[in-house]
């Protein structure tokens, strides 16, 4: 590892999840945040603050970026402020943002200029699982890029892999939530039918995960979906709806059908727009509970 400091840039659910096992596994971090509450919450577990993304990189050897979508990356990357802007050289940038591959390839031509190493470094995993160190680490760039970081995928992740050039990490993560928001829907839908039936809930996930329907989607949201139990959020279902889009867009320029996720889409965005936006990504469960009429939220 070059140094023990690094910049953390972005500290929502899931950037002060990792900031907390980065901090576990010994590295300083500084960091940055628009959000005062964010900044002062960081600051209070030992982290040092500056006041923007170029301050929160002076002294440090690399930058982990946990942001809403690739467009506030490029404002964090290449905006007034922002990394491009720093003067450190050399400097790595592990964006784990979810956002299109085609911006990733362009926030990393640019910072190329000034001598900054980009890799679109996405994962696999919501806070809860972030903070507990066992994300799944997908990275696009350059191999002695993805080497050096390898302390940093060590200490987020319990598995890491170099998946291409720059673009390939964003794509990898795509074709994953590609999956896993069917699975979710899937799951979802089958618990309500359970319900409508009058079936055991409990009794009903134990056999789906015993047989050859078994998916993650069970073990991460199906007590909670059962439950009715969507706060606190580890992912929220506005940032899943935002993702969704992103898969279809990412469907759509490649020519593949993406009907069942498009079918997906428009459920997170029924959800979004009636009050479940902040809720945990499993409240979609209760988009169709209500147009089964048997609505537990709102």
């Amino acid at each position: 590892m070059i140094g023990d400091r690094i910049a953390i840039i972005g500290l929502g659910l899931m950037g002060s999840s990792m900031a907390q096992q980065l901090a576990a596994d010994g590295l300083r971090l500084h960091g940055f945040d628009p959000d005062p509450a964010r900044m002062s919450a960081f600051e209070s577990k030992g982290g040092e603050t500056a006041g923007s993304p170029a301050e929160a990189v002076a002294g440090c050897w690399a930058a982990v970026l946990s942001l809403p979508n690739s467009d506030v990356s490029k404002e964090v990357c290449l905006g007034e402020g922002g990394l491009s802007t720093s003067g450190i050289s050399p400097l790595y940038v592990y964006d784990t943002t979810t956002g299109l591959p085609t911006d990733a390839i362009e926030i990393a031509m640019h910072l190329a200029d000034v001598g900054v190493a980009y890799c679109d470094t996405t994962v696999s995993g919501n806070a809860e699982i972030a903070g507990r160190g066992e994300l799944v680490v997908m990275v696009g760039g350059p191999l002695d890029s993805f080497r050096k970081g390898i302390p940093i995928f060590q200490a987020i992740g319990r598995s890491y892999h170099h998946v291409g050039e720059v673009g390939a990490g964003s794509r990898m993560k795509l074709l994953v939530n590609h999956a896993l928001t069917i699975h979710r829907m899937a799951l979802a839908e089958t618990l309500v039918v359970a319900e409508l039936a009058g079936m055991d809930l409990d009794r009903s996930l134990e056999v789906l995960r015993d047989g050859l329907s078994y998916s993650k989607a069970m073990d991460v949201w199906g007590d909670r979906m059962i439950a009715a139990d969507h706060d606190p959020p580890f992912a929220r279902l506005r940032q899943t709806s935002k993702d969704a889009k992103l898969i279809v867009e990412h469907g759509h320029d490649l020519g593949a059908p993406v009907a069942l996720v498009e079918v997906v889409a428009s459920v997170l965005d029924e959800g979004e727009k009636t009050g479940l936006a902040e809720m945990d990504n499993s409240s979609i469960i209760e988009v169709i509970r209500r147009r089964a009429g048997i609505g537990k939220i709102g």
